[in-house]
């Protein structure tokens, strides 16, 4: 019996610590993916730079991550995940004379 209460906690935990990770998925994208694999899964990519033989796309992950995905030859060089500056994300209000202008 002491046996059987020692185990079992260590079973849960595993099975929940197994179950979490599983649930992580896997990235949608691989250095020397193709461009137009790439664009099929984010359909919502937009291009940042092109320059030379380079193009790279920006992908918007959430309101504080972005993904820069730089391709040559259409192929998928280089990967960086940037986060945007704080001042980016906030929302400013219309100043009272504005209102009053309007």
């Amino acid at each position: 019996m002491k046996k059987l209460l020692f185990i079992l906690p260590i079973l849960s935990i595993t099975l929940f610590v197994v179950s979490c990770s599983s649930m992580k998925g896997a990235p949608n994208y691989k250095v020397g993916m193709e461009e137009s694999d790439f664009l099929k899964v984010h359909p919502d990519a937009v291009i940042s730079n092109l320059e030379g033989e380079q193009k790279t796309y920006r992908v918007v992950r959430d309101e504080r991550f972005y993904l820069l995905a730089t391709f040559e030859d259409e192929r998928l060089v280089k990967l960086e995940e940037k986060e945007l500056p704080p001042y980016w994300n906030k929302k400013t209000a219309p100043d009272a004379s504005e209102d009053q202008k309007q």
